[in-house]
């Protein structure tokens, strides 16, 4: 390999504005691997970068690759790599811990004092994304696929690590029964960790009927509640919210356990609020039992107002999820194992666009609910051809 390579990269320089740039890449360092990127998945941290040049307070300040969930095939490695080999493909872990604060000591390196992660403007300089040609990346973060995983069902490693963290969080046991806000993708996989722990109620709602639709087609629920769209002004102030957000709860728990029956379903042990919605967040709350938990998986505004006393009176657990740790590992096993389908996995993949020089119309189309034919879309990637 040459001392130096010219790869093409898709480049974020503005609010919905992609440019496609030539950039150097050097051969691999002593503990990397350097991969060709087969598949990126479009994220929702991704696409707050897109539309709004920032994703919360982490403001874009120069030319940022975006990207995250990835996977590619590795074409060189350094000269201490042993765990990969040029030909084998991997899935990307693209968090960088540093291994020596106190969180990654403690085991929990998603809560790293210095990590860096792959698209994120938290740190200057950016760290580059993978919408890129090729990447060098710290080897032990490159996890070998067998076979029967596609690239596209690797690059969703990412998110479905996220359930796998959060369902350890969660301490899911058979027999439970386990409600989730929001079928997209991460509100999909959590029902298939769900599945994979022996739950034996799923229940999942959204806005859009043809998600819930899917979810129950494809394995990844029991049961479904559409959320019907608001009508009239919004909640006068903050008890018409809470009261609004019972209202659905109820709806929720309400639902009858199967065609015929007279039982409902009731409050669940563990509620996975997917959403960030506040409204959902305070539904979830209410719908979830004494003693139950509450998962904060989705990223919604920082700002919310809840009803504490519904849960610390009923000792509802509130527990956040960031991300994931050593995950990777269990999420392949699930794969490899068929304990959760790659092909159900891929079957997220709704829209496919080759090339960077397409990432502009991916971008656009992710942030949709339907593409101009009316059919849904979950998850749109970007492969290399």
């Amino acid at each position: 390999m040459s001392a130096t390579q010219t790869i093409e990269a898709s480049v974020l320089v503005g609010v919905k504005q992609l440019s496609v740039e030539t950039r150097e890449i050097g051969p691999p360092g002593d503990d990397e691997a350097q991969v060709v990127v087969k598949s990126t998945t479009l994220c929702g941290s991704d696409l707050h970068y897109y539309n709004h040049h920032r994703n919360g307070d982490f403001i874009v300040r120069e030319p940022l690759s975006l990207g995250h969930e990835s996977a590619g095939e590795v074409v060189a490695v350094g000269k201490n790599v042993t765990n990969v080999r040029p030909g084998d493909r991997v899935a990307l872990e693209v968090g960088i811990a540093c291994l020596t604060c106190e969180q990654c000591l403690a085991g929990r390196y998603n809560l790293c004092y210095n990590m860096q992660f792959r698209s994120s403007a938290k740190v200057y300089p950016h760290f580059q994304g993978t919408l890129q040609q090729r990447i060098n990346h710290p080897a032990r973060l490159c996890h070998k696929l067998g076979p029967g995983i596609s690239y596209n069902a690797a690059a969703l490693m990412e998110p479905l690590c996220v359930v796998v963290h959060a369902a350890k969080r969660a301490a899911l046991e058979p027999g439970m029964k386990v409600l989730v806000f929001g079928a997209g993708a991460v509100g999909l996989l959590a029902g298939a960790m769900a599945k994979v722990a022996g739950a034996t109620t799923i229940a999942i709602t959204d806005v859009v009927p043809k998600r819930v639709e899917f979810a129950l087609a494809n394995g990844f629920a029991t049961h479904g509640y559409v959320v019907p769209p608001r009508s009239g002004p919004p909640p006068a102030n903050v008890e018409a919210k809470l009261e609004g957000a019972k209202t659905l709860a109820d709806a929720i728990t309400g639902i009858k356990e199967g065609e015929g029956s007279d039982d409902v379903l009731g409050q669940f042990d563990v509620v996975f609020e997917c959403t960030g919605v506040e409204s959902c967040v305070q539904s979830g709350i209410y719908a979830t039992k004494a003693g139950g938990k509450l998962m904060f998986v989705g990223m919604g505004n920082p700002v919310q107002t809840l009803h504490i006393g519904s849960a610390a009176l009923r000792e509802v657990d509130l527990l956040g999820v960031f991300r994931y740790a050593n995950a990777y590992p269990v999420a392949i096993s699930l794969l490899q194992s068929g304990a959760i389908a790659p092909a159900a996995v891929e079957a997220l993949v709704t829209h496919k666009f080759a090339g960077l020089r397409e990432a502009g119309a991916a971008f656009e189309l992710a942030g949709k609910m339907a593409d101009a034919d009316g059919k849904l879309v979950i998850k749109v990637v970007v492969t290399d051809e």
